[in-house]
């Protein structure tokens, strides 16, 4: 008998593994779309993948939102990263490092910069892991101001628009080398005296 002040918790029932796998395999025939550059159409995803309209539909109502999903392992892997960052015993090196990852993601990844860019997003879990990704890039840059590493006028407002112009001039200066260049030059102009 269940005590009348104890809730009852209700188990989401199991996802069918079909589902799963089609789910997967959607986000995987988009991911190769993107890496492409071919713009992501839900007809056209569901006719690579082998699937039906509906199936795409069902798991993604829209472009957006399958977007979202191609995104999400980059967004999980960054902060991941940020996250190891945390702990490093050099504040400022950490910072520099964890800014060289996501410029270098927003380069190389094209689900990246929509994604980010984005006012409001579909899925709550794209919502999640962007504010995520900005706790810990917040946590990293207090910790590089605390131990004196960058300036202390430096905001998170700042760096957002900072990143993406080192984004933009990577793009029209192509690959990842320019964009670690990019930062490091911008760290540089970062540092206290």
């Amino acid at each position: 008998m269940n005590h009348p002040y104890t809730l009852s918790v209700v188990a989401e029932p199991p996802r069918r593994k079909d589902a799963v796998f089609n789910r997967e395999h959607i986000i995987g025939v988009a991911r190769e779309l993107v890496d492409d550059g071919v713009p992501l159409q839900l007809n056209d995803v569901a006719r690579r993948a082998g699937v039906g309209v509906a199936t795409v539909y069902r798991h993604f109502p829209t472009t957006t939102a399958l977007l979202e999903a191609v995104a999400a392992p980059c967004l999980e892997a960054l902060i991941g990263y940020g996250e190891q960052a945390l702990i490093a015993a050099d504040p400022g090196h950490a910072f520099g490092e964890f800014l060289s990852h996501v410029v270098e993601a927003q380069v190389t990844d094209a689900s990246l910069p929509p994604v980010n860019a984005a006012h409001a997003d579909e899925l709550p879990y794209t919502t999640e892991l962007k504010a995520r990704l900005r706790t810990v890039g917040s946590a990293l840059l207090d910790r590089a101001r605390e131990a004196g590493a960058v300036r202390a006028d430096l905001t998170d407002d700042d760096l957002i628009p900072l990143m993406c112009g080192i984004a933009y001039a990577a793009v029209a200066h192509p690959g990842p080398p320019a964009a670690r260049r990019y930062v490091e030059m911008l760290l540089t102009g970062l540092r206290t005296r």
